[in-house]
This record gives structure tokens, sequence and C-alpha cells, in this order.
């Protein structure tokens, strides 16, 4: 697999990050994905900035997450990306939460991320330099 194709963060939990049980709130999962993806394009010199002076932008179009284990304030955890599909105006990635530690599995999800056009809202065509490094067919 390409370096492009996947990805990496470290975060840690802080006391904002959690319930009030004092565990990671479950939307904090999903800001730390969304944080590794903007990374990663930054990673690849994509911007969100770039694209939308473009007239695009990435949209999150779908969500399929598990929470198998709950992390807790301190905790120092890796947030991943893989990339599992690439289409012309969207992609499937795999992002996983885990245990900086010991790698446990804290969360995981499928996520489908399209591109927009910014002023119709319409699906747009991904910039053919991110469909070049990511191997589109």
């Amino acid at each position: 697999m390409s370096e492009a194709r996947s990805f990496s963060i470290r975060v840690r939990v802080y006391y904002e990050d959690t319930d009030a049980g004092g565990i990671v709130y479950h939307a904090t999962y999903l800001r730390w994905m969304e944080r590794a993806r903007s990374d990663w394009l930054r990673a690849l010199g994509e911007r969100h900035d770039a694209m939308a002076g473009q007239g695009l932008q990435f949209v999150v179009s779908e969500v399929d997450i598990r929470y198998r284990r709950p992390a807790r304030l301190d905790d120092l955890l890796d947030v991943d990306l893989e990339v599992l599909e690439v289409r012309r105006a969207s992609l499937r990635l795999t992002q996983r939460t885990r245990g900086a530690d010991d790698g446990s599995l804290l969360a995981d999800a499928t996520v489908r991320v399209a591109v927009m056009d910014r002023h119709t809202g319409r699906p747009a065509p991904m910039p053919k330099r991110l469909l070049d490094m990511l191997g589109a067919p």
C-alpha cells in the first residue's frame, strides 16, 4: 500500500473530551477522526482552504462507527486512517482509534467522504493530483 493511502496522528484525552462519567464522549472520536483526515490531506500537500479556493470541499456522506472500549482522561491515543476505495468524487476510508501504549482498539469506523462543489452543493470530481497520488483507477 502506498504511503499516501494510510496515515496516523496521536492525541491525548483532555477533560473537555470526556462526559460526566469520565470517559471519552462518543462524538469526540468523530472529531479526532476528522482531525486525522485534515492532517492527512495536509501531509499530501492538499489543504481545505486551497480546495475551497477552487470551489470544492470534502463532506462526510456516511459514517458507520463502532465503540469497543472506553478511553479515559489523560490517555494517549493513535487515530489512523486507511484508504479502502478511491472513486472520481469520493473516498471510502477505515479509521481506528487505539491506545498508544498497547494498541488496543477503542473505536473503528468506515467513513465515506465526497467532494462537493461549494456553490451548487452537487458532487464534483476530486483534484487530479490527489487522484493520482491515491492511485485512482
